[in-house]
């Protein structure tokens, strides 16, 4: 049985998310229920061997649009809090593949953190707002 294969250690080539999470392309996904800041967000995250989602191509990004529907706004892990402009992925990887709504990111009234507006039917559904706004977020491991 499957419990006796993992007493051994043996996983025959896939990945256990866990309860809550959804898997895609070997990680593991969590929408939080709750809402919070983007800094809490993210601690919630690394308290569950996560971080906040990194999104690395245009398929990671149809998946969680799929994921999400038209649910509330959720933080994702790319601001520019350090550097204003220089948008920064939270494992330190530059930004290269965007998907930004039309006219974003505009820093409207110091904008540093980054959601994936739910909203939004298309691929381009990232919105820039202030990072102390409480809401749901997306951890990936």
């Amino acid at each position: 049985s499957e419990v006796d294969l993992l007493v051994f250690g043996i996983i025959l080539n896939c990945t256990l998310c866990g309860v809550g999470w959804k898997k895609f392309d070997g990680n593991c996904y969590f929408v939080s229920k709750l809402s919070r800041t983007w800094a809490e967000s993210r601690l919630d995250c690394i308290s569950r061997g996560a971080d906040l989602v990194v999104i690395n191509s245009r398929e990671e990004q149809v998946f969680l649009n799929g994921l999400l529907g038209r649910s509330k706004d959720v933080w994702i892990g790319l601001s520019d809090h350090i550097k204003e402009g220089t948008w920064v992925w939270v494992d330190g990887t530059p930004l290269t593949t965007e998907f930004w709504q039309n006219e974003q990111p505009n820093n409207l009234g110091n904008q540093d953190c980054v959601e994936i507006q739910t909203k939004s039917s298309r691929l381009g559904t990232w919105n820039d707002v202030s990072c102390s706004l409480q809401q749901p977020w997306i951890c990936e491991k």
